[in-house]
């Protein structure tokens, strides 16, 4: 999705969070600052004309491994689960807050960190991104620079959807997604609304 159509989106969701525009932005420029390298060309390549299972954190994803085929992208702490069961993704989409030692791992083994940037996480973007020695790209949710990404999409796991279909994926499919999740606090649940509201813009249902 090309920023232009993103930004109403964007914007509904600034005022229904309440998130400080301008955060963003510097948030966006900090992490441009911090990149080294920018790796999308390798992310397009492992997308483009391919099969991309998108993998959520819900905790229903350790259930249904056996569905995770093609490329595969993983939602911040969904890496971990999948990892820990012999499958190492492709690429992790996170704004650094599920990150660990294995993200680490991952990344040093081929895993693309699609590193996000927004209002609430410079602390994460200073502590890790120079760790990261790996493959990396990076992404914003308001106005992209030209290394730093906007495919649209607002949480982890509609962020990896908008991706793979900006990137040329052939087909892609859902695995560990509910957003029906009651157990959730207010904040994760208003995500989760919102994921269920982006997803159904590309066809998926949550």
């Amino acid at each position: 999705m090309k920023f232009e159509e993103w930004e109403p989106y964007y914007e509904e969701i600034l005022a229904y969070f309440s998130f400080d525009r301008k955060k963003d932005e510097e948030a966006a420029e900090f992490l441009d600052h911090l990149m080294i390298r920018d790796d999308l060309p390798m992310l397009e390549e492992l997308t483009s004309g391919n099969h991309v299972t998108v993998c959520g954190n819900a905790p229903g994803l350790i259930n249904e491994i056996d569905q995770v085929k093609g490329t595969v992208f993983a939602a911040d702490a969904a890496a971990s689960v999948l990892f820990a069961n012999g499958i190492r993704p492709d690429a992790i989409f996170t704004d650094l807050d599920g990150a660990d030692e294995t993200f680490q791992e991952m990344n040093w083994q081929g895993t693309i960190i699609v590193i996000h940037a927004h209002g609430d996480n410079i602390h994460l973007l200073r502590y890790w991104v120079p760790r990261l020695i790996g493959p990396v790209v990076g992404t914003t949710q308001s106005r992209p620079l030209p290394h730093i990404y906007d495919f649209g999409g607002f949480s982890d796991g509609d962020r990896a959807v908008f991706a793979a279909h900006e990137l040329g994926a052939s087909s892609v499919s859902l695995v560990g997604f509910d957003c029906d999740d009651a157990s959730v606090d207010p904040v994760k649940r208003g995500k989760l609304i919102w994921a269920r509201k982006l997803l159904a813009l590309l066809g998926h249902v949550c």
